[in-house]
């Protein structure tokens, strides 16, 4: 008799921004899910139905977020790191085992795979990408309807030229990660 794994894939989104949450999903999947691929090689909208889909039919998925706070406090690595162990600590049970995309363990406590490049090779990986993706996104979006003069809706938090002229602007609000050199080098932080 075989035992099936629960295997949860574990991914972040928005390590790489200026402003916001880092958010990381972990997804169980019960089988196969068409059209899964690393978030950032789907559009939008495709996004958003896969998104929907995953949450219909996954076995299990939690969220995990880490704060500005927490990412200007313990530096972006440990942060997302963070975000991983609670997006797991969110499923309704302990994984089996825990896929990662990338080559850092959370050090969560379960077994763990490390992938480098996980979210082009591994469907729960994939599955986590797009959910910690379309979940920044939509915090993004509800961030941009507040500070609509920063253009969170346009960018998500990423520095583009957009978000920098903005920064320059009108300085960094309390969104903004001053771990971030672009944001130690705007004028003085506005009350935003």
């Amino acid at each position: 008799m075989s035992v099936l794994l629960r295997v949860a894939g574990v991914d972040e989104a928005g390590r790489g921004c200026l402003a916001g949450p880092v958010v990381a999903a972990a997804v169980v999947l019960a089988g196969p899910i068409a059209g899964l691929r690393d978030s950032k090689r789907l559009s939008a909208a495709a996004r958003a139905r896969r998104a929907v889909q995953i949450k219909a039919e996954a076995l299990a998925w939690g969220i995990g977020q880490a704060s500005v706070i927490e990412i200007d406090t313990l530096n972006i690595l440990q942060a997302s790191l963070l975000a991983m162990r609670r997006a797991v600590a969110a499923l309704p049970w302990v994984p089996d085992a825990v896929e990662i995309d990338g080559n850092q363990d959370p050090d969560g406590g379960w077994p763990t795979t490390c992938w480098i490049g996980g979210d082009d090779l591994r469907p729960a990986i994939m599955a986590a990408s797009i959910l910690a993706k379309t979940t920044r996104d939509e915090w993004m979006l509800e961030l941009d309807a507040r500070n609509p003069e920063y253009g969170f809706a346009l960018h998500k938090g990423y520095g583009t030229p957009q978000h920098l002229a903005a920064l320059a602007a009108r300085g960094p609000g309390v969104h903004h990660r001053m771990s971030c050199a672009p944001c130690q080098r705007a004028p003085a932080a506005c009350a935003a």
